[in-house]
């Protein structure tokens, strides 16, 4: 029987590619399937609740400047990959699988020290510092986008829910509309930013929501839990803290306004559905490069978000909104752009690492 080790986590972009490898594994093999994470992660709640059991190491942060965490960084980065070293010789561990995050650094070089190969994918366009350590020795590297820069990077796509894979957005779409109190026969316009949700896009539509409404279109917009933003109550117009069924939030979009998180341009590629993104401008520029490959394909536009407002809106959105020639041809470039098969397609290079391929 074998022995998978999973690690990663942190944030959902790691957690949730890892879970859904978990599963198909769990479903495919009679094979013990177990998560390497910290205890600080969002992991700590996530895999224990869908039946899995967590070993933990510490969590060591690489070190950006040379202070006092930098002079305790080797130390302390040695002791987890201790910790992570006994947990795959306790346990028996044939292989082990990265995903990012804290836990995975000392999973690739305990996997090394013990002579066990290991599988690297990186769910974003530009990678992470751990992934990019670990590629050099990886036995195989996945990627979820064209053009990241991974020495040996293979395209399998993003590992995705099954909720998102098994979706069938025509078939769902009346009982989605029922949901979310919208009409099925007019055309929908689902704008998220995240489960805390993106300001910029909220003032946006605070500004701009009647012009949406009166081209036409009907608003899903899911406003993040810590959003203050005062819903209109009027028809058309449904707005929500956190939507609990994003399938069915998929399956009544036509044209979705989002940021470009990794496994939000994944799922929205693989589901078929026109995009406006408006990346996050914070952090190393990666939401940008996550939507290159649908917006190179047609699927897409990018609005940068300084400027992203709710003249934006209606100078940038409504008018697309307008152009259905536009929109079915972004419709058929998203149907060609995206894939539902990225965990069967990384499970494939972790079998291809266990017997010994290159």
């Amino acid at each position: 029987m074998t022995t998978y080790l999973l690690a990663g986590g942190g944030t959902a972009g790691h957690v949730n590619p890892l879970l859904a490898v978990a599963d198909l594994l769990r479903r495919r093999d009679d094979a013990t399937v177990l998560v390497l994470g910290t205890k600080e992660g969002l992991e700590a709640r996530l895999v224990p609740a869908r039946g899995y059991e967590l070993l933990t190491v510490d969590k060591v942060p690489f070190p950006r400047r040379p202070n006092r965490a930098a002079l305790a960084f080797p130390g302390r980065f040695r002791r987890a990959v201790a910790q992570a070293r006994a947990h795959i010789r306790a346990h028996s561990v044939d292989v082990v699988v990265g995903f990012g995050g804290y836990a995975s650094a000392p999973a690739y070089v305990a996997a090394r020290r013990e002579r066990v190969p290991f599988v690297v994918h990186e769910a974003n366009a530009r990678p992470g510092l751990a992934n990019v350590l670990g590629a050099r020795r990886a036995a195989a590297v996945g990627v979820a986008f064209e053009g990241t820069p991974l020495k040996r990077g293979e395209v399998v796509g993003m590992p995705l829910r099954r909720e998102v894979v098994d979706l069938d957005r025509r078939a769902a779409r009346a009982d989605a509309a029922a949901e979310f109190g919208l009409d099925a026969d007019r055309p929908v316009l689902l704008v998220f930013g995240g489960s805390l949700g993106a300001q910029r896009l909220n003032d946006a539509l605070a500004d701009s929501w009647g012009d949406v409404l009166a081209a036409g279109w009907q608003l899903l917009h899911a406003t993040g839990e810590r959003s203050e933003q005062v819903d209109p109550g009027v028809p058309g117009y449904t707005m929500r803290r956190y939507i609990d069924r994003m399938d069915l939030a998929f399956a009544l979009a036509d044209v979705i306004l989002s940021r470009s998180g990794s496994a939000t341009v994944s799922e929205v590629s693989a589901l078929g559905i026109p995009a406006v993104y408006v990346p996050y401008s914070v952090g190393n520029g990666e939401q940008r490069l996550n939507a290159a490959s649908a917006v190179a394909a047609g699927a897409a536009i990018l609005l940068d978000d300084p400027t992203f407002n709710g003249d934006a809106v209606r100078t940038e959105v409504i008018p697309l909104l307008r152009d259905r020639e536009r929109l079915a041809r972004m419709t058929a470039a998203a149907e060609r752009v995206g894939t539902r098969t990225g965990t069967e397609n990384l499970v494939a290079l972790i079998d291809r690492a266990l017997a010994g391929g290159k």
